[in-house]
């Protein structure tokens, strides 16, 4: 069984509604209350999954907003010590990756890429769109340059290949996020723990037979809040302590698929 955390890195505008805890003010320029909790991430959140992904000996598989690399250049450094994996995540989470021609698209990408890579110093593998956001095209023109798996097709416990030659689809979850958990469901701290570990030995269980991923989708400014935080260091510790489980990244994921796979 393979575990990997998607550590969504992202930077968001100012002037424009975004991811917000509170829609009543989301519309409002300045949004004060959805942008300092959004903040906070990049601020304090970060810092305290930084501890936590360390304490347990997990790199992250960044899925990043290339907005970030100049806004954040001291987090890209401290992933950067730690060798994480780098995914493009397009430019902002404030703009979703959508209604664009393929001459728009392949230039977009190709700003975004190049940015992520002189940033951090590694050409990106994978992609993730802004809220899992593709065109048709956007798998071709990735693989034009170079890249080869995205994360946007939650469909299935284990990689497969997409109809672009070279492109997989590697699990990513829309589940197992904490947005969805806490945000959307209400969940507290204690219910995130239990699913966590439900949601883990099911795919534990099944990969005995058959070899399944594991994706923990997190963002900074959400799972990093102080109320929540012990609980995502429950969940690291209760992975690693199982025998058999592949602590890595989506970029070895894919890899080890491409290698392996028939």
């Amino acid at each position: 069984m393979a575990f990997y955390v998607g550590l969504n890195i992202e930077h968001f505008y100012l002037d424009r509604p975004s991811t917000s805890l509170f829609e009543s003010t989301a519309s409002l320029v300045p949004d004060a209350l959805n942008y300092g909790w959004r903040d906070y991430g990049a601020r304090v959140g970060i810092w305290r999954l930084i501890d936590s992904l360390d304490r347990h000996g997990i790199r992250a598989s960044v899925l990043l907003n290339s907005d970030v690399c100049e806004r954040y250049p001291q987090i890209v450094e401290a992933g950067r010590r730690r060798n994480w994996a780098w995914l493009a995540h397009g430019k902002t989470n404030s703009t979703l990756h959508t209604n664009l021609t393929p001459d728009e698209e392949r230039i977009v990408l190709a700003e975004i890429v190049g940015t992520i890579e002189k940033a951090t110093g590694q050409r990106p593998h994978g992609w993730m769109g802004p809220g899992l956001s593709e065109t048709f095209q956007t798998p071709a023109l990735l693989a034009e340059l170079g890249l080869s798996y995205v994360l946007d097709w939650t469909s299935d416990d284990q990689p497969y290949r997409l109809n672009i030659p070279g492109m997989l689809s590697v699990p990513y979850t829309v589940e197992l996020n904490d947005l969805g958990v806490f945000m959307a469901k209400g969940f507290t701290g204690p219910d995130f723990l239990q699913m966590f570990k439900d949601h883990f030995d099911q795919l534990y269980a099944d990969s005995a037979a058959s070899g399944r991923v594991m994706a923990l989708a997190l963002h900074p400014f959400v799972i990093g809040q102080p109320s929540r935080h012990k609980y995502l260091d429950l969940a690291l510790g209760y992975v690693a302590t199982h025998p058999g489980v592949w602590l890595t990244t989506s970029d070895e994921i894919a890899e080890h698929y491409s290698a392996t796979a028939s």
